[in-house]
């Protein structure tokens, strides 16, 4: 799963990164409104957690463009301005979630978890496919009740397949959310990646459409 943060102080910006990565999510950065935008505009976000008070562009401006531009990703407004005033404003302009500055970076993972699961159409932190079970909270993996032992790349593969289980997802969409903006992005690796996966939660849970991409599925009919 990918997050873009757009927040002009790079201590605050740099602290949710490393919090976020550690959680198991892809990261980008942008310290202004023009780069936020660009890359708003233009790459596949999970999630964008968007500061107001920018430079250049400012955010209740980039998240209205969004908008008008037809982007539907969850936005996670921060701010320094805890009014109510302000709150509606940056809902009623399209933002899902609203987090005052000073806050817990707990809260700020619990937020985005919810806008991911709610984005994709889960209820509950725990996500099931048959036996396999992803923990979002504790960005645990487990075979019935074993502890899957997973890289950072996989985690985040088997994530983004957990939360869309059952659509058919190209290896493009896959490679545009798990990867970092400045990623080498080798398709090839998902190939990789999704061998490795079958190897530790069994073949039967991933099928391959040849053209289209890959299916997580606890059906085992052909």
């Amino acid at each position: 799963m990918r997050v873009l943060i757009v927040e002009d102080d790079p201590g605050i910006a740099r602290q949710i990164e490393v919090t976020l990565r550690e959680a198991g999510y892809a990261i980008d950065l942008a310290f202004d409104g023009e780069e936020g935008h660009f890359l708003g505009d233009t790459e596949p976000y999970d999630v964008i957690i968007l500061d107001l008070g920018l430079p250049g562009i400012g955010g209740l401006n980039v998240l209205e463009r969004w908008r008008n531009d037809g982007r539907t990703m969850p936005v996670l407004i921060l701010s320094a301005r805890d009014t109510w005033r302000e709150k509606v404003t940056g809902l009623r302009t399209g933002a899902d979630d609203y987090l005052a500055k000073p806050f817990e970076m707990d809260e700020l993972i619990a937020r985005v978890e919810a806008l991911v699961r709610r984005d994709a159409g889960h209820g509950s932190p725990i996500l099931k496919c048959g036996g396999v079970k992803l923990d979002t909270t504790s960005q645990k993996a487990f075979l019935g009740n074993t502890l899957l032992t997973l890289t950072a790349m996989e985690y985040r593969l088997l994530s983004y397949l957990m939360h869309h289980q059952e659509k058919v997802i190209s290896k493009t969409e896959l490679t545009e959310h798990i990867y970092e903006y400045n990623d080498d992005r080798d398709s090839n690796i998902i190939e990789v990646m999704i061998s490795r996966l079958r190897n530790k939660i069994g073949a039967d849970y991933i099928k391959t459409y040849r053209g289209r991409g890959y299916q997580l599925t606890a059906d085992d009919d052909e």
